[in-house]
């Protein structure tokens, strides 16, 4: 059977973040011999009521097929962002109805929330004592209403096992991805990315959305060195030759590049060799010191640290999961 994931639709859903899971689940398919072309998952929208309409933020309703039961009945529960949370989004606890709805949920399932989302999580006690983000602009409301969520305001989305939440609307499009690359791999995530029109991975946090002036025109930015970074991951990288790129002292490339990309240029390099030892790992069949070399990372001893900190896996464990066929071989 494939992975169910019932999206929870509340009054006052934003119609754009209900679509994401239907376009990101359900257009993931096998890209590997055993499995080419294959949906991989199952995608139901429910409300909290019986099978009806459902407000929306916009001007129309949209109709619901099926009831809060669904929930029972997935492996993976997504609450989108919702206009019209009442006293989840003022008090910060559920309704009656709500309440009812999110008591189907089965001990063990995935929880899921994009932006405002969390809010609903929140109020149900999943979110206490965890990491957790939303959309920048509420993310200090959040906090206040709810003390025990460990609230990061400048990340696109956390993945905290079981429970993962997101920031701001497209960033719903970062965490599904995320997700279907650690259940499928990086190349069925790529895949359904490429089809979706969307970058498979965006890089910084919600720092680089929040609004500040407008640099003047013709200002320099880090782009260039981080195009001559990604072209020599394999090779030592120093943050004084990045900044020689663009022709800025280190001092003012570190901070301008930090303000572009939400991170230090040092996080950035580990997290661009992380994703270059993950494509390596999943489409070849290199050795560790090999990949640990093509990467960046010099030895098979700093790329299992490196993947453990960042996947939560060793790289045999990782390559061992996602491994597919290689043409040819």
């Amino acid at each position: 059977m494939r992975h169910r994931v019932a999206v929870l639709a509340l009054d006052g859903v934003l119609p754009f973040e209900l679509g994401i899971p239907q376009r990101i689940f359900g257009r993931s398919l096998g890209v590997d011999p055993l499995n080419r072309g294959e949906e991989l998952y199952d995608v139901v929208t429910c409300s909290v009521r019986p099978p009806g309409p459902v407000q929306t933020d916009a001007d129309f309703h949209i109709v619901v097929e099926h009831g809060p039961e669904a929930l029972a009945t997935a492996d993976t529960v997504v609450v989108p962002a919702s206009y019209e949370l009442g006293p989840v989004h003022e008090e910060g606890r559920l309704t009656e109805e709500l309440a009812a709805a999110l008591g189907h949920i089965r001990p063990g399932t995935r929880l899921v929330s994009i932006c405002t989302g969390g809010y609903v999580l929140a109020a149900a006690g999943y979110l206490d004592g965890r990491p957790a983000t939303t959309h920048w602009a509420s993310a200090e409301h959040f906090q206040r209403l709810f003390p025990r969520v460990r609230v990061d305001p400048d990340v696109l989305f956390i993945d905290d096992g079981d429970v993962l939440t997101s920031a701001g609307v497209a960033a719903g499009i970062d965490l599904c991805l995320h997700i279907v690359r650690r259940d499928h791999g990086t190349a069925v995530a790529n895949d359904v990315a490429r089809r979706t029109v969307v970058p498979p991975h965006r890089e910084g946090g919600q720092a680089q959305f929040v609004r500040r002036p407008v640099p003047e025109a013709g200002i320099a930015t880090t782009t260039g060195a981080r195009a001559w970074a990604l072209g020599r991951l394999e090779q030592p990288i120093l943050l004084r030759d990045m900044a020689r790129q663009e022709s800025m002292s280190v001092r003012t490339f570190t901070r301008r590049f930090r303000e572009e990309v939400g991170m230090s240029p040092g996080q950035w390099i580990a997290q661009q060799r992380v994703e270059r030892a993950r494509q390596l790992l999943e489409s070849t069949d290199l050795s560790m010191d090999q990949v640990a070399r093509d990467a960046g990372f010099g030895t098979a001893t700093s790329l299992r640290e490196h993947v453990q900190a960042a996947l939560g896996v060793s790289p045999t464990a990782y390559r061992r999961t996602f491994r597919t066929a290689v043409p040819g071989l």
